[in-house]
């Protein structure tokens, strides 16, 4: 399995492995704030479909943008693993995460390896970390 996480998303869609692309933040700002977040597939088991989890973000580049087509191919292959719950960046359908038509990639904006530890504000981030152990 493949994750990539935050600037490891725009890795993967600009090198192809995930369609579409990270642009700028829609105000144009950093944004650091923890995030609701519905899981909308359990492509590859890296989430639980619409059980929603709080996760940090930290990006000013985190804006997903698709065209059309790609979009529809998302929708109708069950490819949108995650969305935000209020879109703080203007990302294109509240787009947070996307996997490939295999589940074995997932690119995300969030940041699960932050929330980890009760101490340290949760523990959502541990079920996608865990899942790169599953085959």
């Amino acid at each position: 399995k493949v994750l990539g996480i935050c600037n490891g998303f725009q890795i993967l869609t600009e090198s192809g492995f995930l369609p579409g692309a990270l642009t700028s933040n829609k105000d144009l700002n950093f944004i650091c704030n923890n995030i609701e977040l519905i899981p909308t597939s359990s492509n590859g088991g890296w989430f639980i479909k619409d059980k929603i989890i709080k996760l940090p973000i930290a990006h000013g580049e985190g804006r997903y943008y698709c065209d059309d087509d790609t979009l529809k191919e998302l929708i109708d292959n069950d490819l949108i693993a995650l969305k935000y719950a209020k879109n703080p960046n203007g990302s294109h359908f509240n787009i947070a995460g996307i996997t490939n038509k295999k589940g074995n990639v997932l690119g995300l904006m969030p940041h699960p390896e932050r929330a980890c530890d009760k101490s340290i504000g949760g523990t959502d981030g541990l079920y996608t970390l865990k899942a790169l152990l599953e085959k």
